[in-house]
């Protein structure tokens, strides 16, 4: 058997070369360093998974498809954008995992939260491989037709390497409901079939789940407040510091209030609100989602017990617990030396890989519990293949249902987590017991399955 120290060197070894083989991608390489460093205890542990070509299997996608997405703006010129899908692993399951539409959008970026999807999807136990795709479009200023008109254009490369027993893609950022009916009807349109299950996310009046746009919100406050319980605390009277002003943030932010935290601040590009009242969610949706403004109309327009920081930062904001709910590399070392001197006691990751991995660690080695997006924010997906289950029965589930399944899953998630990280000798650690866990399902399909 070998030693942790030699399967510590053996996974140094493979990263290397995983970033010499996908160069100028450094949110994938920060990705999978990430989960190869929390690895050696498992693999030295289990020499079934030292199998050559395993882990290098488990971290070179399935496929990769990239393809150009021409269409025409409301003043008549032809414009070009780049759409990918990144389909990773599918030893559990069809792959499933959101469409992102941003300026910021690149094959490194999908490939990232293509990996992190894998062991997400893992730990929901709900029989789902990983995948993740997108766009460097930016719907954001776009008339509804305009937005149309490049999702039909996306859906006429995608829909030949989806399907419900196949690819089932989801939204992300930039990508709504609006995005997602003009997606289902494209692919609809193409292939002369009612494929419910072939997207997630859908209206809720035509083959969507309820509570599937509350989910990874509400998941991540029920992880939170998981972890809090397992050091003897709860969410009551716990000030919160949320980012983002999107859909995750907002649900996060209800969810909070529901279980009687205060969250007082949101954010987006322009920089954060700060409301020692706490954030009014209607006045903060009717900005957001109705008018599609800034977060500074929020400051305006509530009065005096909100104010706007341009450029700033929330993570500056005195909390007792930090949800990062935006985008990735959002939350630094020294935002995270700023909240430990501050006192928080937990954070929560509801984006995917929001905290970068000094920052990460800060928070460790302070004693703080760190809930890492993989499974902290799996809740989104968890619906999503609870959605897939509904698809495929013809069936609809009552909200209280599908939350009551929600908790259930979030719950044994943390569990999960928790436990594999005590079996491995690392008490309190989520992060290497999420990685562990997601990687142990996986590992063991892969084997079972052969070398293919």
């Amino acid at each position: 058997m070998t030693t942790r120290s030699e399967t510590k060197t053996t996974l140094a070894h493979l990263l290397t070369e995983i970033e010499r083989r996908n160069p100028a991608q450094p949110e994938f390489h920060q990705a999978v360093h990430e989960v190869l460093e929390t690895l050696a205890p498992v693999v030295a542990a289990r020499p079934e998974y030292a199998e050559p070509g395993l882990i290098e299997r488990l971290c070179e996608p399935e496929r990769q498809v990239i393809f150009r997405v021409p269409w025409q703006d409301d003043q008549g010129r032809v414009q070009v954008n780049r759409g990918f899908r990144v389909e990773f692993n599918s030893a559990l399951g069809p792959y499933k995992g959101g469409l992102r539409f941003h300026p910021s959008v690149n094959l490194g970026v999908v490939k990232f939260l293509g990996f992190e999807q894998i062991f997400k999807n893992a730990l929901t136990g709900l029989g789902i491989g990983g995948g993740k795709g997108g766009s460097d479009f930016d719907p954001h200023g776009r008339s509804d037709a305009e937005v149309m008109r490049f999702c039909q254009s996306f859906m006429t490369e995608l829909y030949r390497h989806i399907g419900e027993h196949t690819d089932v893609p989801a939204g992300d950022i930039g990508v709504g409901g609006r995005e997602i009916g003009y997606l289902f009807g494209q692919y609809r349109r193409i292939t002369n079939r009612w494929e419910a299950g072939v997207l997630t996310g859908k209206g809720p009046g035509w083959g969507g789940s309820l509570i599937r746009p509350e989910a990874t919100g509400y998941g991540n406050v029920l992880f939170a407040a998981a972890m809090l319980r397992e050091r003897g605390e709860d969410l009551e009277g716990r000030t919160a510091v949320v980012s983002g002003s999107g859909n995750v943030a907002v649900h996060t932010i209800e969810k909070l209030t529901a279980l009687g935290a205060n969250a007082v601040t949101c954010s987006d590009s322009s920089g954060y609100v700060v409301d020692e009242k706490g954030i009014d969610l209607d006045l903060l949706r009717q900005i957001k989602e109705v008018e599609r403004g800034r977060v500074d109309a929020y400051a305006e327009r509530r009065g005096a017990s909100a104010r706007f920081v341009p450029g700033g930062r929330v993570w500056e904001v005195p909390a007792d617990l930090a949800l990062p709910s935006a985008t990735q590399n959002e939350l630094n070392e020294q935002d995270a030396a700023a909240l430990v001197r501050n006192g928080v006691k937990a954070v929560s990751e509801g984006a995917n890989m929001p905290t970068t991995p000094a920052a990460v660690h800060l928070f460790q080695q302070a004693g703080v519990a760190f809930g890492p997006g993989k499974a902290a924010n799996a809740g989104g997906v968890a619906v999503s293949a609870l959605e897939m289950a509904q698809n495929h029965a013809r069936t609809s589930w009552p909200a209280a249902r599908v939350e009551e399944e929600l908790t259930r899953i979030m719950n044994d998630i943390h569990t999960t987590c928790h436990e594999t990280a005590e079996r491995y000798g690392a008490p309190g650690d989520y992060v290497t017991g999420a990685n562990i866990a997601g990687f142990e399902r996986v590992a063991d399909a892969m084997l079972a399955q052969g070398v293919i």
